[in-house]
């Protein structure tokens, strides 16, 4: 079970976008959640936590933000998150919108984020959702084989896939007990 906690600013409304500012809301996104990224992790690492990530949903004005330790968090730790990050993000104001900021553990269908990321869970089942289709799919379900010189290994039916980490969107980790359900 995730922990969440969440917080909101004032927004003014915003309508449909077109494929190409939803790309470009897509570009700004991915720097949104870095600039997020390098303002909350020395604050999250001086509560003695991992920062392991953060992901941003411009559709929902969603901040998630993925904290972890040893010996897993706990309910106070998303809780004390929460109110220093909620903080800083409203003092720094980089958020330009309302916004909804949620701490959670990352889970047993981790996110990986960084190259250490999938360097420490080689050999686990992992989803990739990529930005751009290759060989004609977005979705790659396959064995954690490596991470190097900016790509991802994957085995996916026997055959091993390179992808590169610039195209991946997203990243899970697939946990044993769904793999087991869904052999059944």
């Amino acid at each position: 079970m995730r922990a969440q906690f969440f917080r909101a600013r004032n927004e003014p409304g915003f309508g449909m976008m077109s494929e190409v500012s939803e790309a470009m809301d897509s570009i700004k996104t991915q720097t949104l959640a870095g600039r997020v990224t390098r303002l909350i992790a020395p604050t999250v690492g001086d509560l003695g936590l991992e920062l392991v990530g953060v992901e941003f949903n411009e559709r929902g004005m969603l901040v998630r933000v993925y904290i972890d330790r040893d010996g897993g968090v706990g309910v106070s730790d998303c809780e004390a998150v929460s109110r220093r990050v909620g903080g800083l993000l409203d003092a720094e104001d980089i958020i330009e919108r309302r916004y909804r900021l949620e701490v959670s553990s990352p889970g047993a269908d981790r996110p990986l984020f960084t190259p250490a990321h999938y360097r420490r869970f080689l050999a686990r089942h992992v989803k990739l959702v990529l930005a751009t289709p290759q060989s004609g799919r977005r979705r790659w379900t396959g064995i954690l084989r490596g991470c190097d010189d900016g790509k991802v290994i994957i085995e996916v039916d026997d055959e091993t896939r390179a992808i590169p980490l610039e195209q991946v969107a997203s990243a899970r980790l697939i946990p044993e007990f769904i793999r087991s359900a869904l052999k059944q």
